[in-house]
């Protein structure tokens, strides 16, 4: 299995070949037409390989700069007994689901693509310190021509070496070899490398060549640029009025007697295939000059290439930016009357806040107008100001937080008014403002390729004991109530225990919220919820060490489901753990509880991961 790292890699090499053989058809459709045509369509598909389709959608994100934007969460929160208590917020090690040789696989491919880079490199390197070594030993040749001549011993073919300053060689000899006429020929060819700055097209090339050196296409390629290049100065000369018999000859004599060029970005006379070239030559075939309908074609493909990627940004960054309905339903952008920052530098652990579960959940008591929250890291004012469930940190990966605001930095004291008795919403909006003014933070979020891990079937077709479909006849609370329940004398369900045709004791836990209820056992975490799908089931599985990315739904069950789940979870503590707690000794990871209660396993993979990406944040302006 390829590693999920190498995802974004795989991404650009199958655009980069879907966007070549689109080149080709093109290139066919033209096939009667002159080379040059052809020629720079290679040559774009060439380039594709150093310009990612995601680069450009990143450029349609910057048509509009925009601060803390509105980010929809999920309509699906998990409530924790542990009010404030940001255990889901912590920065968790390797999951434990990921294979031991997935790192050494990474190391060994990138090892591998290093060293055929190496190799490839140095194979040019060694060929341009062979021409450069030439040049330096060359004569100057007196002749009317628009860029420096010199003659060389080597027994090369004329060419044309060097980018800024370009340079034609000529063998020694060739005067008395080639008839003036033939020579001139061979000057107007190489004028036309000269016009049409082919060394440094060849030059980039074979950085892509040295690069994707594993990808045959590359290659490929450099033979089709080498032979519509030779084609177009072939086209040239003979429409400068070159005469084809002499033109023919001139090439011949310089195959018989001097040895074509070691680098492409060589510009030489002999390239291509010679039998073929010859006989377009005698022909003199021209190639038919671009119609306007194919012209249009081409500059609607070129442009359709461009705007897509560009057009997708604009549309992410539209979508990014549209009002969540939670904001407009709270009444848009809000600000405190009055309000304080400080620094908490106290050393203790103890964190409170005024606002009933200061996190994405509904519940809420109202304060009066009074915001006062203590000893909190900026990561969980980020989370309550944009209601990210507690762990959407997997779903979002915050990228680009610095580690002062992560949950292990500085921490916040927010004392603050407003007038009336806002909501909880409405808090949200003015602690938004609060940190878009005090913090000068400004956020997207985008959609990158990442790892995940897959919630899959154990076996096909079939669930645990607690999990079954949601039945209306099974009742709801109308609010959550952490900490309550199943009864603590309730025993987990035990892994031969058949599945259950009478209903998950999961009163009074509330639809459409995970719950994390009383345990059986000490040490241990119940979670459960009625009426909620394979996705919301995924989402809550934050929280212990296994877990370290978003987890995806690929079980391919739809609707909804009641479940509940106990395992002893392993908690990653930002500081030294509670003296009190002590994972359960006898209680199943939450791998195994998820196999043997609900059916379920965790599969590490890569897919489509919303991140939110901060784009600038400070610490504040303290008052």
């Amino acid at each position: 299995m390829i590693p999920a790292a190498f995802a974004p890699v795989g991404a650009h090499l199958w655009q980069s070949t879907i966007f070549a053989a689109l080149a080709g058809l093109l290139t066919l459709a033209i096939r009667r037409n002159q080379a040059r045509a052809r020629f720079w369509l290679w040559l774009a598909a060439s380039y594709k390989f150093l310009l990612p389709f995601s680069w450009l959608v990143s450029i349609g994100h910057q048509f509009e700069w925009h601060t803390a934007p509105a980010i929809v969460p999920p309509a699906f929160s998990v409530v924790v007994d542990a009010v404030n208590q940001p255990l889901f917020l912590t920065p968790l090690p390797a999951a434990k689901l990921t294979p031991n040789h997935v790192p050494v696989l990474l190391l060994v491919m990138w090892a591998v693509w290093f060293c055929g880079f190496v190799v490839v490199a140095a194979g040019w390197a060694r060929e341009w310190l062979r021409i450069r070594a030439i040049v330096r030993a060359a004569s100057p040749l007196p002749l009317d021509f628009p860029i420096r001549v010199v003659s060389i011993a080597a027994r090369l073919e004329p060419g044309v070496v060097g980018i800024i300053r370009p340079v034609l060689l000529l063998p020694e000899g060739i005067t008395a070899r080639l008839t003036q006429a033939q020579l001139q020929a061979v000057l107007a060819h190489e004028l036309c490398h000269v016009r049409r700055r082919d060394n440094l097209v060849a030059a980039v090339h074979m950085l892509i060549e040295a690069l994707f050196w594993f990808h045959p296409l590359v290659w490929w390629l450099g033979a089709r640029l080498i032979d519509e290049r030779e084609r177009a100065c072939d086209e040239e000369v003979l429409q400068a009025g070159g005469q084809a018999q002499v033109y023919a000859e001139s090439i011949l004599k310089v195959c018989e007697f001097y040895l074509e060029s070691p680098l492409t970005c060589v510009c030489g006379v002999t390239g291509s295939d010679l039998k073929k070239r010859i006989g377009r030559i005698m022909k003199e075939h021209l190639g038919i000059v671009l119609s306007t309908r194919k012209k249009l074609l081409l500059a609607t493909a070129g442009a359709a290439a461009l705007a897509v990627p560009l057009a997708v940004g604009v549309v992410r960054l539209q979508a990014q930016t549209a009002v969540a309905d939670w904001q407009t339903a709270a009444g848009g952008k809000m600000a405190f009357d009055v309000a304080s920052v400080k620094v908490n530098r106290s050393g203790v652990e103890r964190r409170s806040s005024n606002i009933t579960g200061f996190n994405a959940g509904p519940t809420f008591s109202p304060t009066g107008g009074l915001f006062s929250v203590t000893n909190y890291p900026l990561i969980n004012y980020i989370t309550f100001a944009y209601k990210l469930s507690n762990n959407q940190q997997f779903l979002f990966q915050m990228v680009g937080l610095p580690e002062w605001a992560s949950i292990n930095g500085e921490k916040f004291d927010v004392e603050a008014r407003a007038a009336g008795n806002p909501s909880k919403d409405q808090y949200r909006l003015m602690v938004q403002s609060l940190l878009a003014d005090r913090f000068k933070l400004a956020i997207h979020h985008e959609t990158r390729q990442m790892p995940v891990l897959g919630l899959v079937l154990l076996k096909a077709g079939e669930t645990g004991p607690q999990l079954q479909r949601h039945s209306s006849a099974q009742p709801c609370s109308d609010a959550p109530t952490p900490g309550h329940g199943l009864p603590r004398s309730t025993p987990p369900t035990p892994p031969s225990t058949p599945s259950s045709t009478s209903g998950l004791q999961l009163e009074p836990i509330p639809c459409g919220i995970a719950l994390v209820v009383s345990p059986s056992t000490n040490g241990r975490v119940r979670l459960g919820a009625r009426n909620v799908s394979m996705e919301q089931i995924g989402t809550s599985l934050g929280g212990d060490d296994a877990i370290d990315r978003p987890v995806v739904d690929r079980t391919g069950l739809s609707g909804s489901f009641d479940f509940t789940l106990e395992w002893s979870q392993q908690i990653h503590f930002p500081g030294p753990p509670p003296p009190d707690f002590q994972p359960d000794p006898d209680g199943p990871s939450l791998l195994t509880a998820l196999q043997n209660q609900l059916g379920l396993t965790l599969i590490s993979q890569s897919g489509p991961v919303d991140v939110i990406v901060i784009d600038h944040v400070e610490m504040p302006s303290l008052n």
